[in-house]
């Protein structure tokens, strides 16, 4: 892929019913990046530090270890980048985000990490927690449902605005530095004020169905690499379904039960994603958007574009040129 004189806009979009946008700012697509992934995904095991129930990582751990695949775990995420750009794949969402990003993920939501981060002048926080990590009843009890219920909605995956990111921020990234009692009383300050947001976005608000098994996950991740190492292309299914070792009903059957979409529909989407990288970046025509992003009809990719959406390309690139910072 050419290098392209980029354009900074904001913008992150949710795929269905509606589109949200979110700070975006030269990002870069992760093509190369995933050429270079050979990890076989699995469950992931995530152990804390002895002494502890949680997990937290600095982002100066993540850019030692980069781990782009397509992985489950039971615990919950949650993700706080203050200054960094990438792709963001949850679930079936796919888009990208730049300058600062506040997620939780939930339980066995797979996800397939935040490759292409650049967080150089900035920083990244993970922390990783069991639901019950309190115990199996703690937040059952009225006081903490609020709780109980963000836990719930984050199996879809939630994306948080600025000013929840402006409340809680700091407080994530100061957490590393506390230990025992004060670490967890933070946690639930923290997860408090996300159970009473109103600014967020569920990534999957049409539900995820995903079978949470480990030849199954090696097969969709897979195709996800395939998809989007090619998807500038046509792929045949006889080809995708050939290289998971399946018939095309097979492969058919199992891609829509795992993803609750066909394959065509995710293809098309990775396309999409594109060509809003595109058509906010570069200065090139619409027309030669589409055909870069893999559709050999225009007409075909308008229609598309406006789908996903729900405006012209036309219209969204002048939205996006007219976004102030």
């Amino acid at each position: 892929m050419q290098n392209k004189i980029t354009l900074p806009v904001n913008m992150v979009y949710n795929f269905g019913n509606f589109i949200h946008f979110l700070l975006f700012l030269y990002c870069n697509f992760v093509t190369k990046l995933y050429r270079m992934i050979h990890q076989k995904p699995t469950l992931e095991k995530i152990s804390p530090d002895f002494g502890s129930s949680i997990l937290v990582k600095k982002h100066t751990e993540f850019l030692k270890q980069i781990k782009a695949f397509w992985h489950f775990h039971p615990e919950i995420e949650l993700v706080y980048v203050n200054k960094g750009k990438g792709k963001r794949h949850i679930g079936n969402h796919l888009s990208y985000f730049n300058n600062s990003q506040l997620l939780l993920i939930g339980s066995n939501l797979p996800h397939n990490g935040f490759t292409d981060r650049l967080t150089t002048n900035g920083s990244e926080t993970l922390i990783q927690f069991t639901p019950e990590f309190l115990g199996k009843a703690f937040f059952d009890v009225p006081e903490m449902k609020p709780i109980s219920i963000l836990f719930e909605k984050a199996k879809k995956g939630i994306l948080f605005g600025v000013k929840t990111k402006q409340k809680v921020g700091l407080k994530i990234e100061k957490i590393s530095e506390k230990k025992g009692f004060k670490q967890i009383l933070i946690l639930l300050e923290i997860l408090h004020t996300l159970s009473k947001a109103e600014d967020y976005t569920l990534l999957n608000a049409d539900g995820f169905a995903f079978e949470a098994q480990p030849q199954d996950n090696e097969k969709i991740d897979v195709v996800f690499k395939h998809i989007n190492d090619n998807f500038t292309r046509h792929i045949a299914l006889e080809e995708i379904a050939d290289l998971v070792s399946m018939t095309v009903p097979a492969f058919c059957r199992f891609f829509k039960k795992t993803t609750s979409k066909t394959f065509t529909k995710l293809v098309n989407e990775y396309r999409v994603v594109h060509a809003t990288k595109l058509l906010s970046e570069s200065n090139i025509s619409i027309a030669d958007v589409s055909f870069e992003c893999g559709f050999n009809n225009f007409s075909h990719f308008n229609k598309l574009f406006k789908e996903f959406t729900g405006k012209p390309a036309s219209k969204y690139r002048n939205e996006m040129l007219n976004l102030i910072q």
